[in-house]
């Protein structure tokens, strides 16, 4: 099942630098796990591939700067970068090649592939012959998606978080809520009470909301921690 949340799109444009906030997809959402390399030439060009988990735009810059300094003499450091599976921000940059030729291929391979929370950098050795725009587009795209072919993958799960905290004397409602909605039990402490952290998918978060405030009355404690995610 597909669910949309629209956010407000956010775009600026400073020469060929894109940031976006986007449409929230939960749809097969993926995520690296183990990063992905790629190492192709095209006329007389080398392109290094190279596909990192990333969560945020400071970890993102690191892997950046640190490739920049272990390719120094290359010609264009080109990347996309997609982060934050529950409202989702993009960024590319073509780094000095024709506009909408390195970074937006890139993040095109990155939309399509449904991938969040990753940086694909993509490195290129000027060989002597241009390759003209198309030339650049496919060149870029491929270089991406040999290093996403490379990477390990696992899904992502948007989810919404309780802690709640119950009498034994509820422990079967709970069992009974647990079997008919897929939980996840984060957390569980079992004193004079049970406090417990759940998570559930987003998707039917609704549903589980309004079955949880029908028994909210015999907790001792519900509190909404907010949205969060899940790597599978």
């Amino acid at each position: 099942m597909k669910r949309f949340e629209t956010h407000f799109i956010l775009i600026k444009k400073r020469s060929k630098l894109h940031c976006f906030k986007i449409f929230n997809q939960y749809h097969h959402v993926q995520t690296v796990t183990a990063s992905g390399f790629s190492d192709f030439r095209i006329r007389g060009s080398r392109f290094y591939g190279f596909l990192f988990a990333c969560g945020s735009l400071q970890e993102a810059e690191s892997f950046l700067n640190s490739l920049k300094n272990e390719h120094p003499a290359a010609t264009h450091h080109c990347y996309a970068w997609r982060i934050n599976p529950n409202s989702p921000e993009e960024f590319s940059q073509d780094d000095g090649e024709p506009s909408g030729s390195a970074g937006l291929p890139i993040l095109n391979t990155l939309r399509s592939r449904n991938l969040i929370n990753c940086l694909l950098v993509s490195v290129r050795y000027y060989g002597g012959t241009k390759l003209g725009k198309k030339g650049l587009i496919d060149a870029y795209g491929s270089s991406a998606e040999q290093s996403i072919d490379d990477a390990r993958l696992a899904s992502v799960i948007p989810v919404f978080q309780y802690k709640i905290t119950y009498p034994y004397t509820m422990e079967s409602a709970i069992s009974k809520l647990k079997n008919d909605f897929p939980l996840v039990v984060i957390d569980a402490t079992y004193l004079e009470e049970v406090e417990m952290t759940l998570a559930v998918p987003i998707d039917i978060h609704n549903s589980f909301r309004s079955v949880l405030s029908s028994l909210e009355h015999k907790l001792t404690h519900c509190t909404p921690l907010g949205e969060s995610y899940r790597v599978e």
